[in-house]
């Protein structure tokens, strides 16, 4: 992992929250509402991390006793989720940055060739903008090179992908296609299997956020 992350301008963040939050996530026990919940926590630290490098202007203000040096975020911030798993991250970025601008990319995996579909495309102008592509399981790594490909088409130079598990070949691959791409992640995983799943991971992202599909882990209401 540590030489993934040297060799390809990966981050993992490395806060015990995080590694906590991302046990839970992994947890086939966890609940759809205790699933949101860490998945909510722990994109607030990706996010944090993934604009580390914001452009900012010094400024000063009026305090109560005088006169303050203060630095003002001098550089626009966008988020553009990867439906529909990358909904999942987008209120850390809304929460933190309530005047990103918001884009959305559908891309699906084909079952056969796991090759990436691009369905959908509504992306504001991305020029100058810290754009933040929210992707949860880099696996392959061809939708987020689709995604990144969609941005810079949008006018995107800075582009970070915000991930919470990424797989070294998804890693691999993303950066031959995207060889400046920056990579925040909470975790990396050795392998995928024969479904393009990552190993260990922690199974379908979007079925487990949205309570949908098998072993989504959604728990019915009492008395229903």
């Amino acid at each position: 992992m540590d030489t993934i992350a040297a060799r390809h301008r990966v981050t993992v963040v490395d806060h015990p929250l995080a590694a906590d939050l991302l046990g839970r996530l992994r947890d086939r026990h966890t609940s759809a509402p205790a699933f949101r919940t860490a998945c909510r926590q722990l994109a607030r630290l990706l996010v944090l991390e993934a604009t580390r490098g914001l452009v900012t202007a010094p400024d000063q203000v009026a305090t109560l006793l005088g006169h303050a040096p203060v630095e003002r975020i001098a550089q626009p911030v966008a988020a553009v989720p990867v439906l529909r798993a990358g909904l999942g991250l987008l209120g850390a970025v809304e929460s933190l940055y309530p005047h990103a601008a918001v884009g959305f990319l559908g891309v699906e995996r084909q079952p056969g060739t796991l090759e990436p579909l691009s369905y959908y495309r509504k992306l504001p102008p991305l020029a100058g903008a810290l754009t933040l592509v929210l992707e949860p399981m880099l696996a392959t790594g061809g939708s987020a090179s689709v995604a990144i490909a969609a941005v810079r088409e949008a006018g995107a130079e800075d582009v970070v992908v915000v991930t919470v598990v990424a797989a070294t070949v998804g890693i691999e691959r993303l950066h031959a296609d995207q060889p400046t791409i920056r990579i925040v992640t909470a975790g990396v995983d050795d392998r995928l299997d024969e479904r393009g799943y990552i190993v260990p991971g922690l199974g379908d992202f979007g079925d487990r956020l949205f309570a949908t599909g098998h072993g989504s882990g959604l728990t019915p209401p009492a008395g229903s």
